[in-house]
C-alpha cells in the first residue's frame, strides 16, 4: 500500500478555526488561576485555532543524546504527525491518526531502528496528542470539551479525552499564569519490559515565545516518571519550538 504523503496526512488532521476571536467571555466562570493562565496564553482577538503546524529542534535521548530537527501537524483532539531527523542519519515519524498510533524510524532510510503499532501504542500516542495541546492553548478552551479546575493559585488541571483515552493534565503556574511544569498519567512501557501501564509523564518548561497571538511553552524538558526519583533517567526529550502557525482557514 502506498504511504500517505505529508499533505495527505495534513488534510486528514487539520480543522479550520472558528469564526470568532478570543475574548475574556471565553473564560468567564472558570476558576481565577485558569482565567489568568488562558488570558496570558491567548491574546484578545486571536483566532480559535484547533490545529497548527510546528517546527522544532533539540535533543532526543536514544541510548545517548542526539540532536534533532522536526516538523509537526498537531490537532490535540484529533491527533498529530511528527516527522524528524536525528543525528543527521536517523529519519522517521510518530503519529496518532484516525484512532491509531504508530512510530517508524530508520537509519539511512533503510535499516529499521524502531517500529511500534497496536492498541497499546495507540493509547500512548493519544495521550501525547492531547497533552501537546499546551502548544495550542486555543484548543484547550472549554468550548472544545475541556473541563478546567484549580487546586490553588499555582496549580490547575485540564480534563478531556482523545478518542477513548482520558487525560488529566496537571499544570503548575507562575504568578503570571504561565506554565512552569506539567504532569499527567500516560499509558506506556518506558522500561521496554512488556509491562504497559499508566505512568507519570511530564517535565519542566524552560522558555516561552509568542506566535500569532499565542504565548506558548516554546522550550522544555520532557519524559517519563516526572515528579519521582526516576525522572533523571526518564527524561528523553529537550525541545525548542522555532515556528508555530495556527490553522485559521480550511486546508
Amino acid at each position: 500500500m502506498r504511504a500517505a504523503s505529508w499533505s495527505e496526512l495534513e488534510r486528514r488532521l487539520v480543522r479550520p478555526a472558528g469564526p470568532v476571536g478570543f475574548s475574556r467571555a471565553e473564560v468567564d466562570g472558570l476558576p481565577e488561576p485558569v482565567q489568568r493562565h488562558l488570558a496570558a496564553a491567548i491574546a484578545p482577538g486571536t483566532s480559535l485555532a484547533v490545529s497548527a503546524r510546528l517546527r522544532m529542534r533539540g535533543r532526543i535521548k536514544v541510548g545517548r543524546w542526539l540532536r534533532f530537527r522536526a516538523r509537526q501537524v498537531l490537532s490535540p483532539h484529533q491527533g498529530f504527525v511528527w516527522a524528524g531527523r536525528a543525528a543527521g542519519v536517523i529519519t522517521g515519524s510518530d503519529r496518532y491518526l484516525d484512532g491509531a498510533g504508530a512510530l517508524d524510524w530508520k537509519l539511512g532510510g533503510l535499516v529499521t531502528v524502531a517500529h511500534a503499532e497496536g492498541p497499546d501504542m495507540s493509547r500512548s500516542a493519544a495521550g501525547r496528542a492531547g497533552a501537546e495541546g499546551l502548544w495550542l492553548p486555543t484548543a484547550l478552551l472549554p468550548r472544545f470539551g475541556v473541563h478546567w479546575t484549580a487546586g490553588d493559585a499555582g496549580n490547575v488541571t485540564a480534563r478531556y479525552t482523545v478518542g477513548e483515552t482520558p487525560l488529566e493534565v496537571h499544570y503548575r503556574l507562575d504568578r503570571d499564569g504561565r506554565i512552569t511544569s506539567l504532569v499527567f498519567d500516560r499509558w506506556g512501557d518506558p522500561d521496554n519490559g512488556g509491562r504497559w501501564a499508566w505512568r507519570p509523564f511530564g517535565g519542566q518548561i524552560t522558555g516561552y515565545r509568542t506566535f500569532a497571538g499565542l504565548t506558548i511553552p516554546s522550550a522544555g524538558r520532557l519524559g517519563w516518571f516526572f515528579g519521582t526519583g526516576r525522572w533523571p533517567d526518564g527524561e528523553f526529550f529537550r525541545y525548542q519550538i522555532t515556528d508555530l502557525q495556527p490553522v485559521t482557514a480550511r486546508y
